[in-house]
């Protein structure tokens, strides 16, 4: 899918029809007839939008006669086979020429949609550099709302373990470090390739653009500490939980095993007393009285037992 966004005279984004001077140029999951005819049009290599297509290319940036690739991962949400929520990384392409700027990725992505959607005002399609900054910062905003609610999520999960005994929240658990461990490593990487655009000169930036930049990195690094923080306690909170689910299984077969004891010699003296031999109290009146009576004083002894060592 291809789409052409122009910004008025009231910074408002409005669709277009065709590739005009300033617009913006939104390609989501792009045919190979889609990219050639961008690529032929603005003279750019075909390359550039290939490896923005990648699922597993790296954050970098890259720059080719008046062409700049810049490539980032985005976050995003998807599920696994058993349903559960997972938060995964992939990249998106920006390609800044002198004609129109563009993004290119595999999926559609909230991030973008608030700008063509007019949710984010203050900017203009034709302003390219500071245009790709605003996504930049707008990305690490989004990774800071996910990490949110990987911890809202982790808490809830917390709640519920703390009354079970099955894998469902350990799975539940696993999927979100999982997220972590992706956030994590897309944020590092995007976090270099801000400061290669800090360093180096392959955007033309003014001092507003540079400070935009700058609380981008910031932004960036907060997202950092903030998944290794939530990787760190979600790790140790695992471990721990494995324990408790374990201990409360011993204590589960700890009780059944001292209900089958206290049970089994009821059966074990009427076993005695039913062999067909001769016995004691056999031509008694009150021999079965007297043997009930037996029986429960047993069951009772150990049963206070058990209670007094604390097996249930």
């Amino acid at each position: 899918m291809i789409e052409f966004f122009y910004a008025n005279g009231e910074r408002n984004i409005e669709k277009i029809g065709d590739i005009t001077k300033g617009c913006w140029i939104n390609m989501i999951a792009p045919n190979q007839e889609e990219i050639n005819y961008v690529a032929n049009k603005l003279d750019i290599p075909v390359d550039f939008f290939k490896d923005a297509l990648d699922d597993e290319e790296r954050s970098r940036i890259d720059r080719e006669d008046n062409n700049v690739l810049i490539i980032v991962d985005f976050p995003y949400i998807t599920s696994d086979d058993a349903g559960l929520p997972i938060y995964e990384t992939i990249p998106i392409g920006m390609i800044i020429t002198d004609e129109c700027f563009m993004t290119v990725s595999l999926k559609e992505t909230p991030i973008l949609s608030d700008f063509y959607n007019n949710k984010i005002k203050g900017f203009y399609t034709n302003k390219k550099t500071r245009f790709a900054l605003q996504i930049l910062f707008s990305i690490s905003t989004y990774y800071l709302r996910y990490l949110k609610q990987i911890n809202k999520k982790t808490d809830d999960i917390e709640r519920g373990l703390h009354l079970s005994m099955k894998n469902k929240e350990l799975y539940a658990l696993l999927a979100l470090e999982k997220s972590l461990v992706y956030f994590t490593t897309s944020l590092k990487s995007n976090k270099i390739v801000l400061e290669k655009l800090l360093r180096l000169n392959h955007l033309k930036m003014y001092e507003e653009d540079k400070e935009l930049l700058e609380d981008v990195i910031i932004e960036t690094q907060q997202a950092i500490e903030m998944a290794e923080i939530y990787s760190t306690i979600l790790s140790g909170m695992m471990n721990s939980f494995a324990s408790v689910i374990s201990n409360n299984l011993n204590m589960v077969m700890k009780f059944l095993t001292s209900i089958t004891i206290i049970l089994a010699l009821p059966t074990m003296v009427s076993s005695f007393f039913g062999m067909n031999v001769d016995l004691p109290f056999q031509n008694k009146p009150y021999a079965f009285e007297l043997i009930l009576l037996f029986v429960a004083f047993i069951s009772s002894l150990t049963t206070f037992i058990f209670w007094r060592k604390k097996f249930f």
